[in-house]
């Protein structure tokens, strides 16, 4: 049952504190869900995910005392029930029946069987009044993020960064060849960096294109990085924490040798599959970047660093639930180990391009500061401020992507994932 799943990967996500999308995956396969059911699963709780604070308080106005401690799922279901009927369009009776049967299926739950009826049936008499007086922002995105970016990017960015990383994303595809032709056949449009973006997809095994390997998917913004290198064609390539595989498929589909590197063997399983599909080659290694050895220089070295990931939001909504303010000093510490470990195989000549997916400058602008202050050899190498395909840039020539950036594309295929990234070359 999909709702079933989606109550027990919110109560892993919001209870447990465990990423979405390994608890999703384990919950689903539990149940043998459908395509569509899984699909319709995942719908219900990113949205509560994306909307967590609001349904909350919707819920609240019904509650005349907070919920107790010992409840078991009563609060998750009792969010994907609200969800459901004011966000998704389910009729309410069907939303509250199926949420009174969890209850009665959960052992510390079905006590509160007829405050879950009666609390969502007013829920769907008035909630949708009180949910569209309500202001999501402040109440999903955490304080202490919001004033991290209204610090870095002023309050007037900071809320429109934090609206957009509130927002369902489009299905983006990097594609071997010919974009165009993509786009028609799967009804998307080509950006300017040559990925093909799609609204309202489906499910990505069926989408035509897949089965031939014709391309893989990957936010247009992660699509990036690696065109900072220029052409690889021919290049001794390595790439660190490579896993899932997006920047390794792009340097290998661009003739480079790809030595691609990541510390958990399933997900370099997972690369070496997808690589597999799309008739690409790379070795692999089964290591930490930060303790990887090599006698090899390479021309060039790409360091896709851990990070809070707070770029990537709008596709990974448990990241609010997740992530805290001390994460960001303990992460940029490992960063900065990371990069200067990764600086060691850079032959003379070569280049490093250091990326993250973080919107926190000490993960990004500070960490290239630091580095050069450190590493003579190292020079920035600005890429040209005309050149389309990567049109945003910073002050000093780095890549910066924001949230709100393609904003002026139609609805649906709005938005962008936060990355920054910066190209060094090692002195010849």
């Amino acid at each position: 049952m999909a709702r079933d799943v989606a109550v027990s990967a919110l109560f892993s996500v919001l209870v447990e504190k465990r990423p979405f999308d390994d608890t999703f995956a384990k919950a689903a396969s539990s149940r043998d869900l459908a395509p569509r059911d899984r699909a319709f699963a995942r719908l219900i709780a990113t949205t509560v995910l994306r909307n967590r604070g609001s349904l909350q308080a919707v819920l609240n106005t019904y509650l005349e005392k907070p919920l107790p401690e010992h409840q078991g799922r009563l609060e998750q279901i009792l969010l994907a029930a609200v969800a459901q009927m004011l966000l998704l369009q389910t009729p309410a009776h069907a939303a509250i029946s199926l949420a009174v049967d969890q209850c009665r299926a959960d052992k510390l739950a079905r006590r509160f069987a007829h405050l879950v009826n009666a609390v969502l049936r007013r829920a769907s008499e008035s909630g949708g009044g009180r949910l569209a007086s309500l202001d999501n922002v402040a109440l999903t995105i955490p304080d202490w993020l919001l004033s991290r970016w209204t610090r870095v990017y002023g309050a007037t960015e900071a809320r429109q960064i934090a609206r957009a990383s509130l927002s369902e994303p489009p299905l983006d595809l990097t594609v071997k060849s010919d974009p165009e032709h993509w786009a028609e056949r799967l009804g998307g449009i080509v950006l300017p960096n040559g990925s093909v973006r799609c609204a309202g997809a489906g499910r990505i095994e069926e989408l035509e294109g897949y089965a031939e390997g014709a391309w893989w998917v990957q936010d247009a913004a992660a699509a990036l990085p690696v065109k900072l290198f220029g052409d690889v064609a021919g290049l001794d390539a390595l790439d660190l924490c490579a896993a899932p595989g997006g920047k390794a498929a792009q340097l290998a589909a661009g003739g480079a040798h790809v030595t691609a590197v990541d510390k958990s063997a399933g997900r370099l399983a997972r690369l070496k599959g997808n690589l597999e599909r799309l008739g690409l080659t790379a070795e692999t290694a089964t290591a930490d970047a930060l303790t990887f050895a090599s006698d090899k220089t390479f021309d060039a070295v790409l360091l896709d660093t851990p990070c809070t990931a707070t770029g990537t939001i709008r596709r990974h909504p448990d990241i609010l639930f997740l992530k805290r303010d001390d994460d960001v000093q303990a992460l940029a510490g490992l960063q900065a180990k990371l990069l200067a470990h990764a600086a060691r195989f850079v032959k003379p000549g070569g280049m490093l391009v250091y990326c993250t997916c973080s919107l926190e400058p000490e993960e990004g602008e500070d960490q290239i500061a630091a580095f050069l202050k450190n590493h003579s050899e190292f020079a920035r190498q600005p890429f040209a401020p005309d050149d389309v395909a990567i049109p945003f840039r910073t002050a000093n020539g780095d890549l910066r992507t924001l949230p709100t950036h393609l904003s002026d594309l139609p609805e649906g295929f709005q938005g962008l994932d936060g990355f920054y990234a910066a190209a060094l070359t090692r002195a010849g």
